[in-house]
Formats: C-alpha cells, sequence, structure tokens
C-alpha cells in the first residue's frame, strides 16, 4: 500500500478493473468518450471556423480548446500569466534545467484515465510519485510530538498507527458503504453507484469530515483522531480537511484518488504546453498542420480578461487588458471562480442568481510548498550511530511531521545527480503561517524545523541554489490553492458542475459553459480539470447544433440517465 494509513480494502487481484471514475456524482465513463474512434462529435459546416473564447489557460482551458479545434471551430485563449495554470513546473536560477520544481499538481493517481489520455497523446512518461510509505519510497519518519519514528512499511511502525489505520478502515465500512461503493465504481455498476450515493448524499451533506470521524465508534479516542489528522492516509497528514465536507473525502477515499501517485517527468506542465503546440493527426476543417499555437497571432494566447458582458443576440463579449473587444456566440471560463467576482468586470446577465450564488460560496483551500536544489540525494546515504557503527537506516527520509514543515518530499533522478527537496508542503492554516515570510526566510525556519528531526544531519551543506516557493492564496489569478466544499455546499457544486447542460436555461443565459477542476466534483485534481473541459466541449458542440456519434454519446446525452443527485431547494 501507498498509504500511511490504508484504505479500507486492498485490491491484491491484478486482473480487475481499474477505478477509472473520478467520484460518484456523475459516472460517466470519459476514458471511454476519448478512446472511440468516433471522436467526441461534430459541428455543422456551417460553423467551422467560427471563434470561441477560451478565457483560462491552464489544463481545462488548453484542452477544451484543443478539442474544439480539432471540430473546425476556431478557440481564441486568454491566458493572464502562463499557459499551464496549477501544472506550474520552474527551474532553480543558475541549475541545471533538469531540476524543476512542481509549484501545483505534482502526483497524478492512476484513477486519471481521461488525463492519462492527454499524457500519452503528448508523448510524456510518468514515474512513481514517493508518497509516505509508498513503494517509491526508501523511507519515512513519522515525527510527532516531538518523537520521532522510521519505517519502510506500515508495520514499522508503532501499534497505535495501525490501530488508527484499522480505526478509520471501521469507519469508512460502518459510515460509508466503501467496500461496496469501491467495488460498483470498479466494476462501473452505474445504479449501484447511484443507489449507494444518493442515501450518503442525503445523510452527510451536512457533515464534516472530522464529525464523521467523531460519530464514529472506531474513532472514539481523540488520541486516535490526532493521529489520524496528522499522519491521514495517501499523501499524510488531512486535518487541514477536518472541516470541510465529508463528501469530499469519500470522493478521494472510493476512487483510490491518494494512492499509487505517478509524476511526469520533466515536470506536468509540459502537459499543457505540448497540447498548445500539437498538430492533430484528425482534423476538421483546418489544413493538416494547424496547432493552437499557429491559431494566434504570434503563436501566444490573448492578454487578461477585464470584463463579460452579453451583447445582442445572446452574443458574449470580451475585453482584454489591453483593451480589446470582440463579441462571440459562445465562450468558455475556466479560470478560478472567484475572477468572476473581483478581476473580472462582469454582468449579473451572465449567469442565473443561484449560480451566482453557488460561485460566491465557492471554498478554496490556502496552500504553500518551497523547494530547494541540492548536490545529489545524499538522504540516501546510510547513518551510523554515536560509536560509528552503521545502523541500516537512511540518514533522512520522506518525513510527515507536526512541526512547522509538516510534509517534506524528497526527489532524485538517479544517486550521482542533482536532486531536489520540497522542504515544505502545507495547506488551510499551516500555509497562512508562511505567507509574510520570503523565501528565504521560510528556509530558514524549515531547516531549523527538519535539524531538530535529523540532528546529525546537514542539509545546508548540500543546497546549490536559491530556493522557490508559492502561496496559492497569494496569486492574484488564483487567490487559493483549490476548491474544498464545506457542509452544506453540495446544492452550489451541483449547479456549477450541471452547467453545461443548458435547455433548460432561458436562452438569454446560454453561451458561456463553466470549466475547470473547481467546478469539478474533485477540485484540486486535474482529471476534474480535464472531465469539466469536456462538458464544455459537448456543451459548444450542442450550443451550435452540432451533435456526437451515436455510438460515442457524450457526457450530455446521458446526462438524465446519470444526472448527480438533486436535493430538495426549500
Amino acid at each position: 500500500m501507498t498509504s500511511t494509513v490504508p484504505n479500507a480494502v486492498e485490491h491484491t487481484d491484478e486482473q480487475q478493473p481499474p477505478i477509472t471514475m473520478f467520484g460518484p456524482d456523475f459516472p460517466y465513463a470519459y476514458d471511454d468518450f476519448l478512446a472511440h474512434p468516433a471522436g467526441l462529435g461534430q459541428v455543422p459546416a456551417t460553423e467551422h471556423g467560427t471563434e470561441v473564447a477560451i478565457i483560462g489557460g491552464g489544463l481545462s482551458g488548453i484542452v477544451a480548446a484543443y478539442e474544439l479545434m480539432k471540430m473546425g471551430l476556431k478557440p481564441v485563449v486568454y491566458e493572464a500569466d502562463q499557459i499551464g495554470g496549477r501544472l506550474r513546473t520552474v527551474g532553480f536560477e543558475g541549475c541545471d534545467d533538469s531540476l524543476t520544481a512542481e509549484m501545483g499538481a505534482m502526483r497524478f493517481p492512476p484513477s486519471s484515465t481521461a488525463l492519462q489520455h492527454y499524457i500519452d497523446l503528448v508523448g510524456l512518461e510518468t514515474r512513481p510519485f514517493p508518497n509516505p510509505l509508498a513503494e517509491a519510497t526508501p523511507s519515512t519518519v513519522v515525527d510527532l510530538k516531538g518523537e520521532s519514528h522510521y519505517a519502510e512499511k506500515i508495520d514499522d511502525l508503532p501499534q497505535v498507527y495501525r490501530d488508527v489505520a484499522d480505526a478509520w478502515n471501521k469507519c469508512l465500512e460502518e459510515g460509508a458503504d466503501f467496500s461496496d461503493m469501491n467495488r460498483a465504481m470498479r466494476e462501473r455498476d452505474v445504479p449501484r453507484i447511484r443507489e449507494i450515493w444518493a442515501k450518503l448524499v442525503e445523510k452527510l451533506d451536512n457533515q464534516t469530515f472530522y464529525g464523521f470521524l467523531c460519530d464514529s465508534e472506531a474513532f472514539k479516542s481523540f488520541r486516535h483522531r490526532e493521529i489520524f489528522g496528522q499522519v491521514g492516509f495517501g499523501t499524510g497528514g488531512w486535518d487541514t480537511d477536518f472541516p470541510n465536507s465529508i463528501l469530499e473525502i469519500l470522493r478521494v477515499v472510493y476512487t483510490e484518488a491518494d494512492d499509487h501517485h505517478r509524476g511526469i517527468v520533466g515536470g506536468s506542465q509540459q502537459l499543457p504546453l505540448r497540447l498548445w503546440e500539437r498538430e492533430p493527426e484528425k482534423i476538421v476543417h483546418w489544413p493538416y498542420g494547424t496547432s493552437l499555437k499557429s491559431l494566434h497571432v504570434d503563436g501566444e494566447p490573448r492578454p487578461a480578461v477585464t470584463r463579460l458582458h452579453r451583447t445582442a443576440g445572446n452574443q458574449i463579449t470580451v475585453t482584454d487588458a489591453h483593451g480589446d473587444i470582440r463579441t462571440y456566440q459562445a465562450a468558455i471560463f475556466t479560470a478560478q471562480s472567484w475572477m468572476l467576482l473581483s478581476k473580472i468586470a462582469c454582468d449579473d446577465s451572465l449567469f442565473p442568481i443561484d449560480h451566482w450564488t453557488a460561485i460566491e460560496r465557492t471554498h478554496y483551500m490556502e496552500s504553500s510548498k518551497l523547494f530547494v536544489p541540492v548536490d545529489r540525494p545524499f538522504w540516501l546515504d546510510k547513518a551510523v550511530d554515536d560509536k560509528g557503527n552503521p545502523t541500516g537506516r537512511d540518514v533522512m527520509s520522506m518525513t510527515l511531521t507536526d512541526r512547522m514543515t509538516r510534509g517534506t518530499y524528497l526527489l532524485d533522478d538517479g544517486p550521482d545527480k542533482p536532486a531536489v527537496i520540497c522542504l515544505s508542503y502545507t495547506w488551510c492554516d499551516d500555509s497562512l503561517k508562511w505567507l509574510p515570510l520570503s523565501a528565504n526566510e521560510r528556509m530558514e525556519v524549515m531547516l531549523k524545523s527538519l535539524g531538530e528531526i535529523y540532528p546529525k544531519v546537514d542539509i545546508r551543506k548540500h543546497i546549490i541554489g536559491n530556493p522557490v516557493t508559492v502561496s496559492w492564496e497569494n496569486e492574484p489569478y488564483f487567490m487559493g490553492a483549490f476548491k474544498a466544499n464545506l457542509p452544506g455546499h453540495y446544492r452550489y457544486q451541483r449547479r456549477l458542475f450541471t452547467h453545461f447542460v443548458q435547455d433548460r436555461l432561458p436562452e438569454d443565459k446560454r453561451g458561456i459553459f463553466l470549466a475547470g477542476d473547481d467546478i469539478s466534483w474533485t477540485a484540486g485534481w486535474a482529471e476534474g480539470a480535464v472531465q469539466t473541459a469536456l462538458n464544455a466541449v459537448w456543451g459548444v458542440m450542442h450550443h451550435f447544433g452540432g451533435a456526437t456519434d451515436a455510438a460515442n454519446p457524450g457526457p450530455g446525452d446521458v446526462y438524465d440517465e446519470i444526472a448527480p443527485v438533486e436535493l430538495p431547494e426549500d
């Protein structure tokens, strides 16, 4: 298992079908949709060459633009900063170009099958990511309340950690039908998925993650809840999620989204950048050799959007930072939804009022990271005791702690090559603690914390460049890392996710489509960005009078059969 605290069921049969649907809310097989030889659909020839505004050049925007281009439409991408969004890979000044840091998304589960389609399409490679106690992780240190435990597998940890693992397994089984749902999703048993989930949504929409634990007899011990919050499962501690809706957590564990992660070799930002430059083999209307890059002046996206409003004939009019004004029959908005409330001047008529309410209620989590380049993966050196005798242990390990660093990841590309340490990856209040500090100030605090865990290790002497850092809540075009629903937010999320099906909306509220991972049921995962992009592509195609092939129905074609659970609004 890759989890510090494992999920309730371990699947040992390699022949079992993989989990492929991210979240039980809308059990649609996006991977099958993408793989079908009939393609994603077509628009009438009379619409070929029609411009469609794509606002936001992150993964969702680039995927949507790429697929619309293949249909013969002309995407016009607006991007305020750089292509990639929170797929942001940076280098270290003065260091080899091979040394990179993932400031946003850095690990992807196998259940991200729609995402994997595009990773394969552009020829990128992945490799196992060194999460706590993952097979790819040589060793893990869990340091709580000043006491450290070294482990290469979960059985190396004290009994209390295994007790906490058992408590989590029992909690999931008793409170959330874990095995039944996991099996139904693996088998793509849509009726069973919907049956289980409908009951849980009604029962748990108002419950926090922490309240869910407290309601379980298995977690009656405060000490167990505290350890679980600090060590968690999969990627580490989850206490920063304790105030969030338990439905958000169940979506993660049902789909094994927090297990068996892989990283993209060379950096995740390559994915949207390669899609931007890719010349599809199958393309309608445009000549062979056309790419998104070639459809844009100087090969660059248009600048930030500053105003969105509706004009005659239900057109969407876009004003950009250069003062250029263009009007479109359709637009896809993929940036962080809060941008519609602050950075962009918007007409109220863009969306129905209940959708504006949902946008305003969106809850974003903070997140920060800090990386340093080092001369080599020195952490693989073997430690010695006070008498100089070998201990058989690594001198430093992937580290989970309740100290300021919280999570420290060790990333290398071979024993004799320069490497990278993610000194700290934190969320919410832990991230806000870093906000006033510069990169160097953050590094000093982190080195002090790690020095208390590894007093014999001189990390500083191995550092070969300046640190790089990010606090996503301080990024002007993001204002947060990712959406996380609070209790009672299910109805809001449903409004945003289902917005791509617009036949029931008044005509004067159609034509602009929401996409991006914060519109998905699983924000913070690139798969959600891809899935909502495909929803929006279907929406635009339908808006222009197009259709999918009967053999490959799209998400909107089967919507009525698998629509997300609808809770009463009164």
